[in-house]
């Protein structure tokens, strides 16, 4: 269970749905300082002045968020994904990942060409943040990614210096209405989503 949200929405929400809150706590929230500068400061500051800094025109811009949201106070995001869009077109996605030890890395790419029509995006980069104890420093991951819509997808593989593929991850899904009562549905199928996310990475990592 994930959370993709118009950032501009944020408090609209919070007022209309009883089980989520903006900044507050609830059985489930979204906090600013989960993400971007994780201080306070929005999410829409973090992206513009990230853009600016790499010449990306920002105007216009309107960000949404797909994360995991707080559950009882808590949460962990290993990867959330920040969508970027300018007049309604998609041009920048920003991959924030945390490791277990609460620290955080955002792979950029964006563009001011927005001529993108197929709605899917491959990216790649060099690795350059540590993730897990089992893998090593030196790798190249690529993503590929179908923008948002009734479903989504998102397959990550990395290759170690010798070009051999270490991993894959992948989450897939299909969009449901926010309503209160997805919330209760949700709370009763996961209500322990973040510590099940942490455990499994333990897991995988130590058996797998």
């Amino acid at each position: 269970f994930s959370l993709f949200i118009d950032c501009d929405e944020l408090s609209i929400l919070s007022r209309k749905i009883l089980l989520f809150s903006y900044n507050k706590f609830n059985i489930f929230s979204y906090y600013e300082k989960d993400h971007g500068y994780r201080d306070g400061r929005s999410l829409q500051n973090y992206v513009s002045d990230k853009l600016k800094s790499y010449k990306i025109e920002s105007n216009n811009l309107k960000i949404k968020i797909f994360c995991f949201p707080r559950i009882l106070g808590y949460v962990f995001n290993p990867l959330s994904m920040i969508y970027c869009y300018r007049d309604n077109q998609l041009f920048g996605i920003f991959y924030e990942v945390k490791n277990t030890s609460n620290e955080q890395h955002t792979y950029l790419f964006a563009s001011n060409n927005v001529a993108n029509k197929d709605l899917k995006y491959k990216h790649q980069c060099y690795k350059n943040f540590y993730v897990s104890p089992f893998i090593g420093m030196k790798g190249l991951y690529k993503f590929k990614n179908s923008e948002p819509k009734k479903k989504m997808s998102i397959i990550i593989d990395l290759f170690d210096e010798n070009n051999n593929k270490v991993l894959t991850a992948l989450q897939l899904g299909y969009k449901i209405d926010l309503s209160s009562l997805t919330l209760i549905k949700q709370l009763l199928f996961n209500p322990i989503l973040s510590f099940k996310v942490i455990f499994a990475i333990i897991y995988e990592s130590i058996f797998i």
